[in-house]
């Protein structure tokens, strides 16, 4: 079955803890971190301790997008602070598969990002040694964007390069997705859905509900 990835970006920050758990409660199977620095992304959002004070309070994994120059600074902190998933932009690093292995010797799973116009070809050297690649179907830095229709043609190309070379690779998908178009996201080939707004605004345990019933038959 597809994984659900609430994005805590969207949820009520007075109110993190409180969100947090009822998305867990309703099936969330992990929660997504979005990182931002205001240099790589034109937003700054959380960073180290926010994640040390989330390990805290949820026993769900925790999937760290860092969308930040020098991502290899930084990596090490975030897992110690509890991340399980580490994930950074194929834009903002040079020394791809030195990051990635550096990421799962300290023990976490390593995954790669990569932005709307960033073809997916150029993963192909990478793949092999990832756990997983997030496709961002909207332009990273804000929540709440219009899901891009172009980004399933690159999901199914990644999906045709990882039974290729990676038959084990995770394909996460983040932004602007709804219970509305998540079966097309879906039947593109992701294995991982990343939501947002469309989970934190109005009742979240339904909105989790909904999402996981279209889910489970993926």
């Amino acid at each position: 079955m597809a994984l659900l990835a609430p994005s805590i970006l969207s949820a009520n920050f007075a109110c993190l803890k409180r969100d947090i758990r009822e998305a867990e409660e309703a099936g969330a199977d992990l929660l997504h971190v979005d990182v931002m620095d205001g240099r790589f992304v034109p937003n700054i959002t959380i960073g180290i301790p926010v994640v040390e004070s989330i390990r805290k309070v949820t026993e769900l994994p925790l999937d760290i997008h860092l969308m930040i120059v020098e991502p290899e600074r930084y990596i090490p902190d975030f897992i110690r602070a509890g991340a399980d998933w580490i994930s950074f932009h194929f834009e903002a690093a040079v020394h791809h598969h030195r990051i990635v292995e550096r990421i799962k010797e300290l023990g976490a799973k390593a995954g790669v990002v990569i932005n709307p116009s960033t073809p997916v070809s150029f993963l192909e050297e990478i793949l092999p040694f990832l756990d997983f690649v997030l496709v961002m179907s909207v332009n990273p830095g804000f929540g709440g964007q219009k899901f891009i229709p172009e980004s399933l043609k690159k999901i199914e190309k990644l999906k045709r390069m990882k039974k290729a070379v990676n038959r084990e690779l995770l394909i996460e998908v983040d932004g602007g997705i709804k219970v509305e178009n998540v079966d097309s996201v879906l039947k593109a080939g992701a294995d991982v859905i990343v939501a947002g707004s469309a989970i934190f605004r109005g009742s979240i345990s339904d909105n989790v509900k909904a999402f996981k019933e279209v889910l489970k038959n993926y």
